[in-house]
């Protein structure tokens, strides 16, 4: 006779995240949805060396990928994707490509080439 009630299919996720991370939530960089890494330099005996899910965004990033895609494409959720990849670019193992939100803008700057765009259409 089989078990009428459903089993968890991913009852232990909940606590697989935690201990993926150790615990941590907060990242060394500051690392948004849309931002890219790379590996500039694969390793394999660096990568050997790693979980399996460390292993898979190392092997991941051998081109350049967002986070979100990342977490999508390997399944893992975002926050632990974070803090994985902080954790390889401390180790110098991936590079984190600069966000927009990384540069400051000068207006008078932007001013002046929304101008000169606006003369060229003229």
């Amino acid at each position: 006779m089989s078990d009428p009630s459903p089993k968890p299919r991913f009852g232990s996720r909940r606590v697989r995240p935690y201990a993926l991370t150790g615990g941590r939530t907060r990242t060394r960089h500051q690392l948004l949805v849309e931002t890219m890494i790379s590996a500039p330099s694969y390793d394999g005996e660096f990568a050997a060396g790693l979980l399996p899910e460390s292993q898979s965004v190392y092997q991941a990033a051998r081109r350049p990928i967002s986070l979100a895609e990342l977490s999508a494409v390997l399944g893992i959720p975002l926050g632990v994707i974070r803090v994985l990849v902080s954790d390889l670019a401390a180790d110098g193992a991936v590079f984190i490509h600069p966000t927009g939100h990384a540069y400051r803008y000068d207006n008078d700057i932007l001013e002046r080439v929304l101008d000169g765009l606006n003369k060229l259409t003229a």
